[in-house]
């Protein structure tokens, strides 16, 4: 299993784009401006979305995409899969045929390039071999994590989230993990606005890991873009015995 980064920021400029995983070379998890960073033919093969949550950092590529590669979806549409919460969102918000067409009907609604499909939280797709879990997280709207699982390896991204309890239990029920992808939005100095977004700094990270049963590569990204580096230098303080890693766009894992 190889996981790309095709973007992991919390925000955009010429260096950085916003939350995109491409697992092997047909299933995204969350469909942020690094899409971009596909080519036509790359995009093309994405047959999978799974979508973390509804703010537009993590759901703006979708219906470009959806249009982009029209074409190639008439005979294979491209699925998305999501809490109900945020299928509700992207039908109400963006398939509405007021800010973008509504590709769950076009052509027609028998044979649409687009699949709009819920994913339950604690509920499980298998795709070609890979396993893709739905977890709960803790999110200012209604978010999941997500864990993949091939072939004995496997890696977990907790999309945005804050303290929670429902993560650390669903990643516990299992022995290993090889990698997990976290946030870690704001520095320390922030606290009191990361409780309010529903986003970890890396204090209140550092007190939920321990939560964790096992040891991992932690992995961490939608850092703010112009504060990365403090926020890097307070997670390796507060984390001192965890291998941790900033992700950064085109990283790629090999699993």
């Amino acid at each position: 299993m190889k996981v790309r980064v095709l973007g992991c920021s919390g925000g955009i400029n010429q260096n950085v784009a916003t939350t995109s995983f491409l697992v092997d070379d047909d299933i995204l998890i969350d469909a942020g401006t690094g899409v971009c960073e596909l080519s036509q033919e790359e995009m093309s093969r994405i047959k999978h979305i799974f979508v973390t949550h509804s703010h537009l950092d993590h759901v703006a590529s979708i219906p470009l995409m959806a249009d982009t590669l029209f074409d190639d979806l008439t005979a294979d549409p491209l699925i998305v899969h999501a809490l109900p919460e945020t299928i509700k969102a992207l039908q109400d918000h963006i398939f509405n045929w007021t800010i973008w067409p509504d590709f769950t009907e076009l052509p027609n609604r028998a044979d649409a390039v687009l699949r709009l499909e819920v994913m339950s939280a604690g509920s499980s797709f298998e795709y070609l071999g890979r396993v893709i879990e739905s977890i709960q997280v803790n999110h200012s709207v209604p978010g999941a994590g997500y864990r993949v699982e091939s072939a004995g390896k496997s890696f977990a991204f907790s999309g945005d989230t804050t303290s929670n309890e429902s993560l650390w239990m669903a990643l516990n029920k299992h022995d290993s993990l090889d990698l997990l992808f976290i946030e870690s939005a704001f520095a320390d100095e922030d606290i009191e606005l990361a409780r309010l977004a529903y986003h970890y700094c890396p204090k209140l990270l550092a007190d939920d890991l321990i939560k964790l049963k096992y040891k991992t590569k932690i992995c961490i990204s939608h850092l703010k873009p112009g504060h990365e580096e403090v926020i890097m230098q307070q997670c390796e303080k507060a984390m001192p015995e965890w291998e941790i890693l900033q992700l950064t766009s085109d990283d790629v894992f090999d699993l």
